[in-house]
């Protein structure tokens, strides 16, 4: 079955999703793209994708209903793995993400493997920050994971002004 690949815009910029009927291999924030590369119409194998992704963006969807299709080491998958288990409006650590995998020593790794997640988004790996609180490290830049997690959280900050 033939892959294909979709751009289309949401708050963040322009998303490159890559997959097909059979699943979705791929969600990229992309920094620079054309607008003349915005995929219409979108290809019939993914647009569940969008419309769900849309969904998301719109606070209608807290939870994907996807074939994942990933492509990465075994490590790689079982952090992606736990990843998915992490609610929406949550966040955990990348220590907890350690501890879960059975060795606290594995941080650096789990990091590492939460940085290649291709299916930003889909896999929440934007929900995962220091254990101090802190927002570390995001593919996408950090002003997106920010504004991911405050898009999730239950508590809606309002404007005084």
């Amino acid at each position: 079955m033939t892959v294909e690949t979709a751009y289309t815009k949401t708050p963040l910029g322009i998303i490159k999703i890559v997959g097909n009927a059979k699943g979705v291999e791929e969600v990229t924030i992309l920094d620079t793209v054309a607008d003349a590369l915005l995929t219409q119409p979108i290809p019939e194998g993914i647009q569940n994708v969008v419309s769900q992704l849309q969904e998301y963006f719109e606070g209608t969807r807290t939870q994907f209903d996807l074939v994942l299709q990933p492509q990465g080491t075994d490590f790689q998958q079982r952090v992606w793995e736990q990843l998915l288990t992490i609610p929406y409006g949550a966040t955990t650590t990348y220590l907890d993400i350690a501890k879960q995998l059975g060795d606290p020593k594995c941080i650096r790794a789990a990091a590492s493997a939460n940085g290649k997640n291709p299916l930003g988004i889909l896999i929440p790996c934007h929900r995962v920050i220091g254990s101090d609180g802190s927002l570390t490290g995001y593919a996408g830049g950090l002003w997106r994971k920010k504004w991911l997690l405050e898009h999730e959280s239950p508590v809606k900050q309002q404007s005084l002004f």
